[in-house]
């Protein structure tokens, strides 16, 4: 029996993202939505603009939450105090403290509660982590991570206000972080800048955040005045360097329409990546990517069990480092990273 599924909010994540994945999912069943906007196009779904009706729907089993950063701590709460299980879009929250709370919460009501960190799945990260896995690039000295994108005006729209969970570091910063924590683990130290660069600009459009390993430093950074292609990885390790340049294509191929059952869904049509070595030069073409492999593996977690797509564990971490990087800014100095055993 499928899952059956609501969503909270029906805007930019919805759309491009839950709603055709769930769509392609045979486990799921989509049967309400709550929206302040005009009624969503989906179908026979059942449509809502108060959430007391929404959580009053008699079927649910899960409900998405895609609704601006700053309401994910006060709906998901609501969500998990009626028993349902949760996904909530990155960033989990706006605080460690309201994610610490979160997880007491879904604890306390037998409830399963995850994070929607769709870009482990991202081609180029898939492909960078088997390079890493069969050891191609030695021992990693230097990991470079950047998503940077030709901005330079400022829109307006929440994403871009002043507000809490506002900005590039809420934006796409987990998305960077978690990649990182998925590959090398939790940082000993963290230095980070996060910066208003554009004219106008009423919240964070700039970072460059080092994470600091005892053997290898970690760069993370997105820049608003990017005009030319995005370097997107690049690794340097005591036996090669490999670099992948421009963006996954799920997203664009998402927006556009394209099927998940297009066998061209998530595979790189002109991107390659670089491997360098001491024996020469490779072009390795890239993995395809995958993120229908979230709510394919929340679906067995929730009907057969097994691990969930995304644990306590990485989405407390991600919430962590997201503030000690604030902290590193404000305070203007690099931070140690307290023991991960005292955040999850």
């Amino acid at each position: 029996m499928a899952l059956k599924v609501g969503i909270i909010g029906f805007g930019y994540a919805a759309q491009t993202f839950h709603f055709p994945l769930l769509s392609h999912a045979a486990d799921y069943e989509l049967c309400a939505v709550l929206s302040s906007q005009a009624k969503p196009l989906v179908g026979d779904v059942q449509h809502y603009t108060e959430l007391e009706d929404f959580l009053k729907h008699p079927s649910l089993d899960v409900v998405i939450i895609t609704a601006p950063n700053s309401l994910h701590y006060s709906l998901s709460s609501q969500v998990l105090q009626r028993g349902l299980h949760l996904v909530v879009e990155k960033p989990m929250t706006v605080t460690l403290a309201q994610a610490q709370h979160l997880y007491a919460l879904a604890a306390a009501n037998a409830c399963t509660l995850t994070v929607f960190h769709n870009r482990r799945w991202d081609g180029d990260f898939l492909t960078l982590r088997a390079a890493l896995d069969h050891n191609r690039l030695g021992a990693v000295k230097l990991f470079e991570s950047r998503f940077d994108r030709f901005r330079p005006r400022v829109r307006d729209r929440w994403r871009e206000n002043a507000g809490a969970g506002a900005g590039i570091w809420f934006d796409l910063g987990p998305h960077l972080v978690d990649q990182a924590l998925q590959l090398f683990g939790w940082p000993i130290q963290i230095t980070a800048r996060l910066q208003a660069q554009r004219q106008g600009a009423q919240s964070v459009d700039y970072f460059h955040v080092q994470l600091h390993y005892p053997d290898c430093e970690v760069v993370l950074h997105s820049s608003p005045h990017c005009a030319g292609p995005v370097h997107r990885f690049r690794v340097e390790g005591s036996a090669g360097t490999l670099t992948i340049a421009d963006l996954d294509p799920q997203e664009a191929q998402l927006k556009a329409g394209l099927s998940l059952d297009d066998p061209q869904f998530g595979v790189s049509q002109q991107r390659r990546a670089r491997l360098d070595t001491a024996s020469g030069t490779e072009s390795p073409a890239l993995e395809r990517g995958n993120y229908p492999a979230f709510y394919r593996q929340l679906a067995r977690a929730l009907t057969v069990g097994g691990p969930l797509p995304v644990t306590r564990r990485d989405a407390l971490s991600v919430m962590a480092l997201l503030a000690l990087a604030e902290q590193s800014q404000q305070r203007g100095m690099t931070l140690d990273c307290p023991d991960l055993s005292e955040i999850v």
